[in-house]
């Protein structure tokens, strides 16, 4: 089962060039593939975590060592400094790994040792051998191949990351188009990231989201970060109507990307409580909008605008200690989805601050009667 978001114009055409200007330095290095190999090993060479995985097969990673054999030229990797000293890979993670791999002696994509592979289109010298079947010289080859780094830090403004978000979006070439929170998943390491990994497995918010597969693009993580940030305090001081979403969760993401146990503890529970009372009170469908076509359905598609003001409102009434009267939500649901102020704060102006607080407030006076 797939899940199906609806599409709102406004927030897919997010896109904003950041009012900072960024003081960013970068400079170029010589890094043999040895000195890759032990840097990652000694976890100062970061892969993105949790986000991409091996993609190459064999024939495709076998033609890269192949290039090396033969002394090609090796594309340029892009890596990122980090305020602790370590290189965070931005563009190069397959043609590393590939390496790392190979030299290891076990394929990622199989879990299978890994053996050039018998294709013609590699070299008949080493075609199907493994690196501890190559010689001497072509072993040492292979780690003495030296691969042009680009390495970039952000000098300014200081404390966050914020710029390689924009470098992420922009100098990537892994293949396709990175979306936002594949983005923020590399860019923003740490306890929170981990932590909405950890909640988007639960049962009863993969049956709301409507997919029991994680969204390989991330857009149902992104929806629990969503969550988070527009009900804090970081949102309701924000001065400006207009907003950009993408920006703000940037924003917020890279402000608190090591959460403490009490505050990973926190949102655990208060998403995990909120989820769990919608599910039992509202049902699997309290995320999706009446059908537009016939009448007495709902529409199949998750409902980004539905979902943060009924999770919102719910976590927020929870927080205040508000006796919730489950026996009238049905009902009350009715009204709320046919309330025209509703309707237009769900649909329109989706990102105006006044149009969410608005829609908040609605399911809070028209779904539980607060």
């Amino acid at each position: 089962m797939t899940g199906k978001v609806q599409s709102i114009k406004e927030e897919e055409n997010d896109f904003y060039s950041d009012d900072d200007l960024f003081k960013i330095s970068s400079w170029g290095a010589d890094l043999s593939f040895r000195e890759l190999i032990q840097r990652y090993e000694d976890n100062e060479l970061v892969k993105p975590e949790l986000q991409r995985k091996y993609v190459w097969d064999k024939t495709e990673a076998s033609r890269f060592i192949d290039s090396l054999l033969l002394g090609l030229p090796v594309p340029s990797i892009f890596l990122a400094k980090t305020p602790d000293e370590k290189l965070l890979i931005i563009d190069g993670y397959q043609r590393i790994m590939t390496v790392y791999d190979y030299v290891r002696g076990i394929f990622a994509g199989d879990n299978k040792v890994f053996k050039l592979s018998r294709s013609e289109k590699i070299n008949s010298k080493w075609r199907g051998r493994a690196f501890s079947e190559l010689t001497d010289t072509e072993q040492r080859k292979i780690r003495n191949t030296t691969i042009h780094a680009i390495i970039f830090l952000q000098q300014h403004p200081t404390g966050d990351d914020t710029s390689l978000f924009q470098v992420f979006e922009r100098i990537n070439t892994s293949g396709r188009t990175l979306m936002p929170q594949e983005i923020r998943n590399c860019v923003y390491q740490g306890s929170f990231n981990t932590l909405l990994f950890e909640l988007n497995k639960l049962p009863n918010w993969r049956t709301l989201f409507g997919s029991t597969e994680e969204d390989q693009r991330m857009r149902d993580i992104e929806f629990i970060l969503r969550f988070f940030a527009l009900n804090s305090p970081e949102f309701e001081a924000l001065t400006q109507d207009n907003i950009s979403l993408k920006k703000f969760l940037n924003q917020f993401m890279g402000k608190f990307p090591n959460l403490s146990e009490a505050q990973v503890t926190d949102y655990r529970n208060r998403f995990t409580n909120c989820i769990n009372f919608i599910y039992q009170n509202i049902g699997e469908n309290a995320f999706n909008n009446i059908s537009s076509t016939i009448p007495g359905k709902f529409s199949p598609n998750f409902s980004p605008t539905i979902f943060d003001s009924i999770t919102i409102a719910t976590d927020q009434l929870t927080q205040a200690g508000f006796n919730f009267q489950t026996a009238t939500i049905q009902d009350n649901r009715n009204e709320l989805l046919h309330d025209e102020e509703y309707k237009f704060s769900i649909t329109k102006e989706t990102m105006r601050k006044e149009a969410i607080q608005n829609r908040i407030q609605k399911v809070k006076t028209l779904l539980y009667k607060a």
